[in-house]
């Protein structure tokens, strides 16, 4: 083949887009008969001959010096390994965080597994702890590691500057915005499977967002080399940024494996879920702004403390999107004894997103100017304007009554009905390390192969898609290998990464089948390989349409079949994604009982590979920012030193109850010829407008989430008393 034909049809990248007949469509998902089923196989579905049932034992208490008996649990007939685990540990041999991990058993069954963890003998010698932002950051605190519990960070604006615009604005808001800390809460727990007999190579099964890190991760446990361990997720039951590492589940269960010599099953408890894999980080935000009458957001001084346990908790900065005459923001973390947040959707975002969108709102009504007008004005990227103008028709503003505000306190009804607005972005390109595979087999079966896994977004999916658009076939006549670090190099599947990054290179391992596939097939047409064109299942001449063959006649001329590799191409990529959202709220002004009736949501996305799937996504977001909003929130009592609430019986999470209507808009007026991610951006702005929304229904601003009924109704009190 020619180098200019390549070049001509590697060029054409995501055109005609017009006549496509998959991709830009509402595609049902491939895996979706296997899911409903129960055919397809979780890391907790797996079985192993002569497998082992593991069980961690963690820490009942923030910091304390554990002394342990083993032999007791060994003495069990059927538990045949049990371990004491050091990692962590401070200078003295204390645990440094609530639930951590000090212990590891496996045996025959997971009901003698369960035994042995009741059957330890284990004391505490307890320390001080610190396990709030409060007791952390009081004088006499317990030390959080090495240094001060609170650590301050790089300011960034002029203070000065700040200072001087707020002596001259006609409104000045003062106040604290704080988020708690929100677990992953994933349906499926953190684990794996390991497949270790002794010998120089092992399988390892895992519950991952980056099976491709596993072999390495594994190895060192197993003492083996990485190119000796192979990783496994046929499909995974949620992560939303928890598991990206490989994690305490997997390092332990390859600890028990190399010294049992067998085949190693240990997934998390629910409550071990809570306390050791990670978290959103929780936030305290306190805001100064001034804004004037004409509607101009002038000056805002911020502090940021993140609450990321051991960590540093995650936080953009501020003013985020919005674009006031001066600002000033000094962060920094406090550090408590408890587990280190680690990505969740978004990371960083939704924290943000609350204060400034609250304050936002706060200092629109304070100057007596619209809400929606208010934002598109210190807005400085356009396309929001639009966005908002969508959400705002969708949600039914411009009938609303409480444009200018809510009603005085002693005219508010029983059910009080109100409109908030918050906008969200992200903003990360593709990966460079992805490839994937083409395979077309004499009998006109193909194969589309990656290395990457899908954690439930549907990757499978858009793998087939992309292949069967180019090649012109239905999408059932593509099958899909992924998940399997035999298959080949590819990223993490987080911070909507995987779309940007897998497509491209599926995109050019299809674009190259087809045009090996024309270079064979060229001459039994008597044609050049650059007049053909493959769809409707055939392959036919694009001057002369009626001589064509049928896909699986081409495919028999094959005598071995065809392979082709594709890799990473920035320009099929894009990146910076923009939403805003809207949500409708009643309030029972009786109760404080808040109830979401709709949320609206525009989001851009540059080409939508699946229609369905992106609204999904989008829905799926929605979902999240209402539950974070209203009902969830870590619990951990400073004195005992527990969480209170480390499942689900007690940690509350939106359900069906809960759901209102939802309206997921694909903005359309994004013509980008390129594919983003859209995974993290809608699942920021829908808290903030949810707390807007109550406000301007009830007055009642509620500043510190979750949004629950005690708060609403002593704030509704708080203004009748005025």
């Amino acid at each position: 083949m020619s180098s200019t034909l390549r070049q001509e049809n590697e060029e054409r990248a995501w055109s005609g887009r017009d006549g496509w007949k998959i991709l830009d469509h509402d595609v049902r998902r491939v895996d979706g008969p296997d899911k409903l089923t129960g055919r397809a196989r979780y890391t907790h579905d797996v079985r192993l001959e002569g497998m082992l049932y593991g069980r961690l034992v963690t820490c009942p208490y923030p910091v304390a010096v554990p002394a342990m008996n083993l032999e007791v649990a060994l003495a069990i007939d059927g538990v045949e390994v049990a371990i004491e685990l050091d990692q962590s540990r401070n200078e003295y041999g204390a645990t440094v965080y609530l639930g951590q991990p000090i212990a590891a058993v496996a045996a025959r069954s997971p009901e003698l597994a369960e035994d042995a963890v009741r059957a330890l003998e284990v004391s505490y010698d307890r320390g001080e702890w610190a396990v709030t932002r409060e007791q952390a950051l009081e004088e006499d605190a317990a030390r959080v590691g090495e240094g001060e519990n609170l650590v301050m960070g790089q300011p960034r604006g002029d203070i000065a500057e700040v200072e001087q615009e707020l002596e001259e604005c006609d409104a000045i808001v003062e106040a604290t915005y704080t988020m708690p800390v929100q677990v992953h809460a994933s349906m499926e727990t953190h684990g794996a499977v390991v497949e270790y007999r002794g010998g120089d190579e092992a399988t390892v099964y895992s519950s991952s967002q980056y099976i491709n890190a596993v072999p390495g991760s594994a190895s060192r446990p197993l003492e083996l080399q990485a190119s000796q361990v192979v990783g496994i997720v046929e499909h995974m039951g949620g992560g939303f940024g928890a598991k990206l590492s490989f994690g305490v589940a997997g390092l332990v269960a390859c600890r028990l494996a190399k010294e049992a010599g067998a085949p190693i099953h240990l997934m998390l408890t629910r409550e071990q879920e809570f306390v050791c894999t990670g978290n959103r980080s929780g936030s305290y935000q306190w805001m100064r702004g001034g804004a004037n009458k004409d509607g101009s957001f002038v000056a805002l001084d911020t502090l940021i403390r993140n609450l990321g346990g051991l960590g540093r908790g995650s936080h953009p900065g501020q003013p985020y999107l919005y674009a006031p005459k001066a600002f000033y923001t000094a962060p920094g973390f406090v550090r408590t004894h408890t587990n280190a947040s680690c990505p969740m959707r978004a990371p960083g975002r939704p924290q943000a997103s609350f204060a400034i969108e609250s304050i936002v709102d706060e200092l629109s009504h304070a100057v007596g100017f619209d809400p929606l007008e208010f934002r598109k004005k210190n807005l400085p990227d356009e396309v929001y304007h639009r966005q908002l103008d969508r959400v705002a028709r969708e949600i039914g503003w411009s009938e609303h009554p409480n444009r200018t505000g809510p009603p005085p306190p002693d005219e508010l009804p029983e059910k009080a009905i109100g409109i908030g607005f918050g906008v969200g972005a992200w903003d990360v390109p593709g990966q460079p390390d992805c490839q994937a595979r083409v395979q077309i087999e004499p009998d006109g079966s193909v194969t589309a192969i990656s290395g990457s896994q899908d954690i439930g977004t549907g990757t499978r999916t858009f793998l087939a898609g992309i292949v069967a658009e180019e090649l012109g076939l239905p999408i059932e006549a593509v099958q899909q290998k992924l998940g399997d670090t035999r298959y080949g190099p590819a990223g993490l599947s987080g911070g909507s990464l995987t779309v940007p990054s897998l497509s491209p290179a599926v995109k050019d391992a299809a674009v190259k089948a087809k045009l090996a596939l024309f270079e064979r097939v060229a001459p039994l047409l008597e044609t050049t390989p650059d007049n053909l064109r493959a769809a409707g299942e055939a392959v036919y001449l694009a001057d002369d349409p009626s001589r064509r063959l049928a896909w699986k006649a081409v495919c028999a001329t094959l005598t071995t079949g065809l392979s082709e590799v594709g890799e990473f191409r920035a320009e099929l990529a894009g990146s910076g994604v923009h939403g805003a959202q809207a949500a409708r709220v009643e309030v029972d002004t009786l109760t404080g009982e808040v109830r979401v009736l709709k949320m609206v949501a525009v989001q851009d996305c540059g080409i939508p590979l699946n229609r369905l799937t992106t609204r999904s996504q989008i829905q799926g977001a929605m979902i999240g920012s209402l539950s974070y909003g209203l009902l969830e929130e870590r619990l951990i009592d400073a004195d005992l030193g527990l969480q209170l609430n480390p499942g689900f019986v007690d940690y509350k999470i939106a359900g069906i109850s809960d759901m209102p209507e939802f309206v997921a808009i694909i903005d359309d007026e994004d013509t980008r010829q390129k594919v983003t991610g859209i995974g993290e951006p809608p699942v920021v702005p829908g808290q903030s407008a949810i707390a807007n929304a109550v406000f301007n229904a009830c007055g009642a601003r509620v500043r510190d989430l979750p949004i629950t009924p005690d708060k609403v109704i002593e704030r509704i009190a708080a203004l009748r008393e005025e």
